[in-house]
């Protein structure tokens, strides 16, 4: 495979939704410091829910995008947290994927504390091509030809033999 049609990790995002702020939301912001490295984002409510006394504008969780290097090595830890397996369905159509993490304190150096309690997170990941900048760029936007696009199938191929990854 030439290089550039060997795909790449673009971002890889790290999400923990609580539905609540307060001394809970700086628990899981502490817990995602202290696996990523690096200082977490709020995640805004955009909508009122009055059933689980939700507000708009209210911290609902927080986040954390990681890039290059460092998307590379958390990947390489979570995925020996799902024990290197992952299902189809967790793909889309582009190549990306997510999954669940139930504990936080599956990764290495994490105890539990009954103070903080556990955390459960979602890890998405973009893959893409080199040469995709051409379809976002604001000067000289083109499309990507289809033949250049990633597809479920080649990420699956790309995970095998970066990760190990075995899809089910």
């Amino acid at each position: 495979m030439t290089d550039m049609r060997r795909p790449k990790i673009d971002k890889v995002t790290i999400n923990i939704s609580l539905g609540e702020g307060g001394q809970k939301l700086l628990n899981a912001e502490d817990i995602i410091t202290k696996i990523t490295g690096q200082k977490p984002v709020r995640t805004i409510a955009k909508k009122t829910r009055p059933t689980f006394e939700i507000k708009k504008g209210e911290p609902v969780g927080c986040k954390v995008t990681l890039r290059k290097d460092v998307a590379k090595k958390f990947l390489q830890s979570a995925l020996a947290i799902k024990d290197n397996k992952l299902d189809k369905t967790q793909f889309d159509k582009n190549g990306n994927f997510s999954f669940g993490i139930e504990e936080h304190t599956d990764f290495p150096n994490m105890q539990y504390d009954p103070e903080v309690g556990i955390f459960g997170m979602d890890v998405t990941v973009v893959l893409k091509r080199p040469g995709h900048r051409v379809e976002e760029r604001k000067i000289g936007l083109r499309k990507i030809p289809r033949c250049h696009r990633l597809s479920k199938e080649d990420a699956i191929v790309f995970l095998k033999e970066e990760f190990g990854v075995e899809v089910v």
